[in-house]
C-alpha cells in the first residue's frame, strides 16, 4: 500500500538512472509489474505491530539480502520497517542508509510509551546518514525534540512524501454526479469529507460529533468517512451519530480516492497528529478546501484563511465552527478551494517531488 499511494512515481523516476529493489511485505510477486514499475522485488515479512520473533526474523532477511547485494543506498519508508531496514543496512555496511520521517506515533503517547517510542525514533535517526522529512514544520519540531541533527536532515522542496498529481486528482464533473447518484446524494447537497484510516488519532469522532452539531443548521448536509476501519471505529460513529446516521455514509478503503474528492465539498482532517498531511494536497487539486487541526505538518499543507481553515485538535466545537462557516458561504468555500488547486500545483507538484528526490540522491552519491 505504501508503495502504491506513495513512492510509485519516486521509484519510476529512479528506475531511468539506477537499478532499483523494492521491499515489501507482500505475497504477491507481480505487483510492481502491474503498476508498471522496472524494478526488483524482494518480499519481507515485516509487520506493523511489535512481535519479537517476526521483527527478529526480517531484521536478519534484510541484512542477509543488503549484503548479498551490495546496495549503494537503503531508503526506507515507515517507523517500524525503517527501524528495521537501517539497522540491518549498518550491520550490513550500506554506505548511504536514509530515512524518510513521516509523522511520530509518540506525539500522542503519555508516560513511559512516549518514552519508549521517542527513543526508538532517536535511534532510527541515529542509524541514518541522512534523513528526510516530510515538512518543514515537522522537521522543526524533531529539532527541537533533539529527534534529529540539522546537518543530517531535509525536507525535499516544500514538503510532501510524493508530491500530488494534479492529473489524477483534479475538479471532475462527470465523477462527481456518478458517486453522488452511486450514493443516493443530490447534486446541489453539500458533503463533507474524511479519506484516510479510521482510528482515533485521526480524530474522526471529534469530526462525528461535530457533523451532529453542523447536521442541525444544514439538514440535506452529508459526511463521507472513506477509508480501513483500523480500530473498529464504526460503532462508535453511529453512537455518536445516531440522530443523523442516514447522513453518514461509511465506506472501506478505496483505490480511486479520487472520485470521493471530485463528489465532496469540503475536506476535513481532524488529525491529532500528521507529518504532512497529503491526503489534504490531494483534495486541495481536486479543487476542495479544508478544514484540518492546526498541528505541525498539516500548518505547512493548510494556509490558513486561505485555502482552508485550521482549528486546535480535539475541539469539537471549533471543527463545526469552521465546518458552518465555510458551508454558510458557498462562494467562499469554492473561492478557497481554488486557491488550494492553484498552490498545490505551484508548490507540490508529483514531478518536482520525483525531480527533488533524484537530486538528493545525485548529491549524496557524489559526496
Amino acid at each position: 500500500m505504501t508503495v502504491q499511494a506513495f513512492l510509485k512515481d519516486h521509484i519510476a523516476a529512479a528506475a531511468e538512472c539506477y537499478d532499483v529493489s523494492v521491499v515489501a511485505n507482500t505475497d504477491d510477486g507481480e505487483f510492481l509489474h502491474r503498476l508498471g514499475l522496472v524494478a526488483t522485488l524482494h518480499p519481507v515479512g515485516i509487520v506493523r505491530r511489535i512481535s519479537a520473533w517476526r521483527d527478529l526474523s526480517a531484521l536478519l532477511a534484510l541484512a542477509r539480502l543488503f549484503r548479498a547485494e551490495r546496495f549503494t543506498i537503503v531508503h526506507s519508508v515507515s517507523p517500524k520497517a525503517g527501524l528495521l531496514a537501517m539497522l540491518s543496512a549498518r550491520i550490513a555496511g550500506v554506505p548511504h542508509r536514509v530515512h524518510t520521517f513521516t509523522g511520530q506515533v509518540w506525539v500522542t503517547r503519555c508516560g513511559w510509551r512516549r518514552r519508549l517510542l521517542k527513543l526508538a525514533d532517536r535511534g532510527l535517526a541515529a542509524l541514518t546518514t541522512r534523513a528526510l522529512v516530510d515538512s518543514p514544520s515537522q522537521r522543526d519540531f524533531l529539532l527541537a525534540e533533539r529527534v534529529l541533527a540539522a546537518d543530517k536532515s531535509a525536507v525535499i522542496g516544500k514538503g510532501s512524501i510524493c508530491g500530488v498529481d494534479s492529473v489524477r486528482f483534479r475538479p471532475d464533473e462527470a465523477a462527481r454526479n456518478v458517486l453522488r447518484v452511486d450514493l443516493g446524494i443530490a447534486p446541489s447537497v453539500p458533503v463533507l469529507l474524511f479519506l484516510g484510516r479510521l482510528n482515533r488519532d485521526k480524530g474522526v469522532l471529534d469530526l462525528a460529533a461535530a457533523f451532529v452539531r453542523v447536521a442541525s443548521r444544514f439538514p440535506e448536509a452529508q459526511l463521507l468517512l472513506v477509508g480501513p476501519d483500523e480500530e473498529g471505529m464504526a460503532s462508535a460513529i453511529d453512537n455518536v451519530c445516531a440522530a443523523v446516521r442516514d447522513r453518514v455514509h461509511l465506506i472501506d478503503f478505496t483505490h480511486q480516492p479520487e472520485r470521493f474528492m471530485a463528489a465532496a465539498d469540503v475536506f476535513c482532517l481532524p488529525s491529532y497528529r500528521e507529518g504532512f498531511g497529503m491526503v489534504v494536497i490531494e483534495a486541495a487539486a481536486a479543487g476542495l478546501p479544508a478544514v484540518a487541526s492546526r498541528i505541525y505538518g498539516v500548518t505547512d499543507a493548510v494556509v490558513d484563511g486561505q485555502t482552508g481553515l485550521l482549528h486546535p485538535p480535539g475541539d469539537v466545537a471549533a471543527i463545526a465552527e469552521k465546518l458552518t462557516e465555510l458551508l454558510s458561504a458557498p462562494d467562499r468555500c469554492k473561492a478557497m478551494g481554488e486557491r488550494a488547486r492553484l498552490r498545490a500545483q505551484t508548490d507540490f507538484s508529483q514531478a518536482a517531488s520525483s525531480q527533488g528526490l533524484m537530486v538528493f540522491y545525485a548529491k549524496i552519491l557524489a559526496s
